[in-house]
């Protein structure tokens, strides 16, 4: 392939989201990281892109046409139900949530991404005077009788399925807001990273990746198959995997020698 066919397939790649993993562009182009690498050059030398910490953006103005287009979409979310994935697996997502909950410093600013496990951390959480930041509504309610806990949130639509607020059209409605921890879930784990059924999803948690210092990953050990769908980023990117003790040697050890610490719950 020439590399003016990579380019246009790397630049078609980032339409929906904005944003692409390495390890997404390795499964796309079958190319080696230093092809790549040059690449990546060359599209960031003709400003079409900005390379970011685990992949590359769009500049601006391309990020614009992707954003509209994610826009059109259809209010809805590929993926289980809120409703339904709540009673799956319970018990471990309890276990996970009241583990991430004691990484928490009194008084520190953190985002939680919405999902049926992050909810498992707001019981915890009463008492540490936090700033929380989060998409969900269902862990504003959870957090809401908590007095002491200060809650953001971001303006864009509602998605019913997991009444979660998002905004495909851009990054203008996320409040500046940094925090030294990022708290969020998965549809699947897998060798080539983070997973989830909608570009939608994708898109959202990126921008809370890059306001972190620290990225939190809570997953049941369910969620660790050789499963298809949009990368979020690839394992290196997250610096703590929560998860229980159904998960196996392997994945354990996939993510430890990605520099991944491991919590089992």
């Amino acid at each position: 392939m020439h590399a003016a066919e990579r380019e246009t397939m790397i630049l078609e790649a980032m339409r929906l989201t904005g944003f692409i993993s390495y390890r997404d562009l390795e499964a796309r182009l079958s190319a080696s990281p230093a092809t790549i690498r040059r690449d990546l050059s060359r599209l960031e030398e003709a400003q079409q892109i900005v390379r970011v910490h685990g992949g590359a953006k769009l500049v601006e103005s391309d990020r614009a046409i992707a954003d509209k287009a994610a826009a059109d979409r259809p209010v809805h979310l590929i993926g289980t139900p809120f409703d339904q994935a709540i009673t799956q697996n319970l018990a471990a997502k309890q276990a996970i949530g009241r583990a991430a909950a004691a990484l928490c410093e009194p008084g520190e600013g953190i985002m939680v991404d919405g999902g049926t496990t992050t909810l498992q951390m707001c019981p915890h959480l009463e008492g540490l005077e936090l700033q929380v930041l989060t998409n969900s509504l269902h862990i504003v309610n959870a957090l809401l009788p908590q007095t002491g806990t200060r809650i953001l949130l971001p303006s864009g639509a509602l998605f019913r399925e997991q009444n979660i607020i998002l905004a495909p059209a851009g990054e203008d409605s996320m409040p500046r807001f940094h925090a030294p921890k990022l708290f969020m879930g998965a549809a699947a784990v897998g060798p080539k990273g983070v997973m989830q059924q909608d570009v939608v999803l994708v898109a959202a948690e990126r921008r809370l990746i890059d306001r972190a210092d620290q990225v939190i990953l809570l997953v049941d050990s369910s969620k660790f198959v050789s499963s298809s769908g949009a990368i979020v980023c690839g394992l290196e990117e997250i610096d703590i995997l929560i998860t229980d003790d159904g998960a196996t040697d392997a994945m354990v050890q996939a993510a430890e020698s990605a520099g991944v610490r491991v919590i089992i719950a």
